[in-house]
Parts: C-alpha cells; sequence; structure tokens
C-alpha cells in the first residue's frame, strides 16, 4: 500500500474544554492531571488524522504550567503534526485559556506528543510522510529530529554518541 504525503494543516486540531468544578484542585485551578487527559485527546485527533489509524501515545514530552487555568475559563487546545517518522508522529500543543467575561485570554502551556500507528492486530505501520509549508511549520519541521532524538536519549533507547542531531548543538565541526 503506498502512503499519501500529508500536509500539517491537514491534522490541524482544535478542542475547547469548559473548566467546571469537578475539573479544579481546592484553590479553584484546573488540575494538571485533567488538562494532560484533554491535550492527549487533542492530540491523538491531529495524529490521527494525519495516520488515518488508530494512534496510541507513545511519550509526552515536559509540561510546564506557565499561569493557573481558573474554575470557569474556556481552554482551546490547538494541536498539529510537526513531522512523520517510520511509524510514528510528533504533535505539538498550545493551550490558551479565556475567561470570557473579561476577555482575557493568555497561552498556558505548549507541549509535544508523540504518537504510535497501529494495524488492525495492534502492530505498528508506516504512517505518511509530513510536508511543511510555513516558515512555522519548517522550524518545528526540522526541530523534530532533535526533539526525538533527545527522547530517545532519556528513554534508554539510544546511545547519546549517536545523537548526531543533539550533537550538532554543541559541537560544530
Amino acid at each position: 500500500m503506498s502512503l499519501k504525503n500529508k500536509f500539517a494543516r491537514e491534522s490541524f486540531t482544535i478542542m475547547n474544554e469548559l473548566v467546571l468544578p469537578n475539573d479544579t484542585n481546592t484553590l479553584n485551578n484546573l488540575m494538571g492531571g485533567r488538562l494532560l487527559h484533554w491535550m492527549d485527546i487533542a492530540a491523538a485527533i491531529s495524529a490521527q488524522k494525519h495516520c488515518n489509524r488508530i494512534v496510541v501515545t507513545a511519550s509526552v514530552d515536559n509540561v510546564s504550567f506557565k499561569h493557573p487555568i481558573k474554575l470557569g475559563d474556556v481552554i482551546t487546545i490547538e494541536a498539529k503534526v510537526t513531522r512523520a517518522f517510520n511509524t510514528s508522529v510528533e504533535v505539538r500543543l498550545d493551550v490558551w485559556a479565556e475567561n470570557i467575561p473579561s476577555g482575557a485570554r493568555q497561552k498556558s502551556n505548549e507541549a509535544y506528543y508523540t504518537f504510535v500507528a497501529l494495524d488492525q492486530s495492534a502492530r505498528t505501520i508506516p504512517v505518511p510522510e509530513l510536508i511543511p509549508e510555513t516558515p512555522e511549520e519548517l522550524e518545528l519541521f526540522n526541530g523534530a529530529l532533535r526533539r526525538r532524538q533527545l527522547r530517545l536519549v532519556l528513554g534508554g533507547k539510544m546511545k547519546p554518541d549517536d545523537a548526531s542531531e543533539l550533537k550538532a548543538l554543541f559541537f560544530k565541526a
């Protein structure tokens, strides 16, 4: 079966959630685990759009919380595939929190998730290549290999000496 290359824009996904009392801690801030759950769903939808397959979460990069998200805020999660590898894709997420009455909107989080595509027997399957179009997409595409190598080194799946893209950042030839 031949795979048709896809554009990053084809995987673009926007998901909105309203922060309700059951989503918050005792300070009326959104619980981090709830946000990670929503981010995982948005990222999986984006990855599935790219792969046209069921995908499973393989890794979640560092997620930093820049601002607390309050009860009543509307969360907007934007997800888009940044690069495809053999059987996996990297998805970039941006999270925005908006207080509708005041109109205040601020970026709360950003993260990268990695998904692996599976066939009907739960075996990994090749994914379409990604074609970046915009300067931002090209920058994310180019950085994805370094991020992937860092994930693999930190996960013990690659030796640091084999991470040529990462080494190139520190040692100029």
